[in-house]
């Protein structure tokens, strides 16, 4: 498991790993060889739902060690979108290493289904804003707000099986996606905000404006 990743600019993918990791090892043993590795990524939604796993993605390439000047940019970039610890010690004994996965295939199956993806994609693609604040976000969702949460069923139109219980799954720039379960079989939900959120003020409006729309309001 690495302490942090991030993607460059040019859509390489840098790692943070320890030194006596298996990834450290192959890739210093290959030297300037191709050594091929493939990344998996899997998504878990960070509240308590039935099939937790939201979805995985796989990104295929060959496997280098940083080296030389790129080592004070990448570490740059690590501190700068995933600040730890380990990067303080990157100039002394090399306990972590980083190492850069020039990706060449990726493929993704999650709630919206299973596809490729072109890495010149992963390359052009910004941050969500809502990706470092989802997890406190769903948990306060399911913990102060399930009932309003459940009230967006009302959004959908009739439905056999009354919905008695809503969890909150996945959230993002936008929309939010629900999860519910009652007398007949569970289902998932995608509620569109009016508008893409960029901060967590925009977000509290988006969903007042949801819930005023569930209540009738």
């Amino acid at each position: 498991m690495p302490v942090a990743r991030t993607v460059t600019p040019d859509g390489d993918v840098i790692l943070l790993v320890s030194g006596e990791s298996a990834a450290a090892r192959a890739a210093a043993y290959a030297q300037d060889d191709d050594l091929t590795a493939v990344i998996q990524i899997t998504d878990v939604a960070p509240v308590s739902v039935p099939h937790r796993i939201r979805g995985r993605a796989w990104l295929a390439g060959w496997l280098t060690r940083v080296r030389g000047d790129d080592r004070a940019a990448c570490a740059a970039l690590l501190a700068a979108r995933r600040p730890v610890g380990e990067l303080l010690g990157l100039h002394g004994p090399p306990s972590y290493v980083m190492l850069r996965l020039e990706v060449g295939e990726i493929s993704v199956d999650d709630l919206w289904g299973a596809e490729h993806v072109d890495p010149d994609d992963l390359a052009a693609a910004e941050p969500d804003p809502m990706a470092d604040h989802e997890t406190e976000l769903l948990q306060h969702l399911a913990a102060a707000h399930r009932d309003r949460i459940a009230d967006l069923c009302a959004l959908l139109g009739p439905r056999e099986g009354a919905a008695v219980t809503a969890v909150p799954l996945a959230l993002d720039r936008l929309g939010l996606r629900v999860r519910f379960t009652g007398e007949g079989s569970p289902f998932d939900a995608r509620f569109d905000f009016p508008a893409p959120v960029r901060d967590v003020c925009d977000l509290r409006r988006a969903m007042h404006t949801l819930f005023a729309a569930a209540a009738g309001g």
